[in-house]
């Protein structure tokens, strides 16, 4: 979808005003968007309106369609989104004072403006407009993109994004195969190679320990690794061996068959440790490790965000650190489910429960 547009510089080289003509320039396949029109300034959404349990999602058909805010944004149709543990831990306000402080860093806002919140950090779909300063992207072009958690989610029709969170789409992976992997990717990536210093040079012959194997993380972890000629001990229960099998991990660890940290003892020292448990595995994984190698434990369940909460805003901001380009990557996908728009509030309970084998996706076309 295009506009016609005529943009004024302001005072200063670096603002404009654009003012938007009712005209209309259609594209195949793409909604028409008519932003003189209050009655076609809003779009369907799953929000909430305040903080707690599955209860508090609410679909509705007025969230007012995203605008481009900055030169460097984009709005993405969203085609497909998909729910992980991070939204079910935000609808219940996991992190609030921390994303509202990167939301409201001068203190604007009054308690409660960040409602109503769009939840979903994953998304798969096509540009539909571009801001000003955008050079690698046009209208129709299909992009996938993770979301930071401050900004409003990618459970609704259209999302803003900016430019260096959106990368172009693989040709190869359909909207709800993509919508599985960016922020898994992004999470699993950091982990391994920016925090572990892993990588397709060092990596040849490495133990690495991945707990909680068969989550969306996990089964990504197991797959980078393996591409790069790691040795991957993965932990899971039983019914999901095959699965982490199948995505080349070597050993397999049944979680449910008896203590992990005995059944560990009988395997060699690690190189690496990705943990995506918390809890209990934080007290004893370190005994796993080489020593005096530079061995590395990353444990993914931090308090972080909660900490924060309790105590206040301490030094220290969020960031995101990368994004994923379309020729970075070839991954299998691993979806456990699809739902359709209508039941989001099924996906987070499926979510919630845990026990996760693959990612859990919503169609949202």
């Amino acid at each position: 979808m295009g506009f016609l547009k005529t943009c004024v510089l302001g005072r200063h080289a670096h603002t404009a005003v654009c003012f938007w003509r009712s005209k209309v320039v259609q594209k195949p396949s793409l909604r028409k968007i008519r932003t003189s029109s209050p009655r076609n300034n809003v779009m369907p959404a799953w929000v909430i309106d305040k903080y707690g349990k599955n209860e508090v999602l609410r679909f509705t058909q007025n969230m007012m369609i995203p605008i481009i805010h900055y030169p460097n944004e984009v709005i993405i149709k969203v085609h497909a989104a998909s729910v992980n543990p991070i939204d079910v831990n935000m609808r219940s306000g996991y992190g609030a004072t921390a994303l509202n402080m990167k939301r409201d860093p001068l203190h604007i806002k009054t308690k409660g403006e960040e409602f109503p919140l769009t939840l979903g950090r994953d998304v798969s779909g096509v540009v539909m407009e571009c801001g000003l300063d955008v050079k690698y992207f046009k209208p129709g072009d299909e992009v996938w993109a993770a979301v930071p958690p401050w900004k409003q989610g990618t459970l609704s029709e259209f999302v803003v994004v900016s430019g260096n969170e959106v990368s172009h789409k693989p040709k190869s992976l359909t909207h709800t195969q993509a919508a599985s992997l960016p922020y898994v990717a992004l999470t699993a990536w950091s982990a391994i190679n920016k925090v572990g210093g892993l990588n397709d040079q060092n990596c040849m012959g490495k133990r690495v320990l991945i707990l909680g194997a068969s989550g969306g993380v996990g089964t990504f972890a197991i797959q980078v690794m393996k591409a790069w000629d790691a040795h991957v001990t993965a932990v899971c229960s039983q019914d999901a061996s095959e699965l982490v099998k199948k995505l080349g991990a070597d050993d397999v660890i049944d979680y449910k068959s008896g203590s992990v940290e005995e059944q560990l003892k009988s395997l060699k020292p690690f190189d690496f440790i990705l943990d995506n448990v918390g809890g209990s595995t934080e007290t004893w994984a370190l005994n796993f490790l080489k020593k005096w190698s530079g061995a590395t434990y990353v444990t993914l369940v931090t308090p972080f965000l909660l900490n924060m909460d309790r105590l206040g805003i301490a030094d220290g901001m969020l960031q995101t650190g990368f994004t994923v380009g379309s020729k970075a990557l070839k991954i299998r996908p691993v979806i456990e489910q699809t739902f359709p728009f209508s039941q989001v509030p099924e996906a987070f309970l499926k979510v919630e429960r845990g026990h996760a084998r693959g990612k859990t996706v919503i169609n949202v076309v």
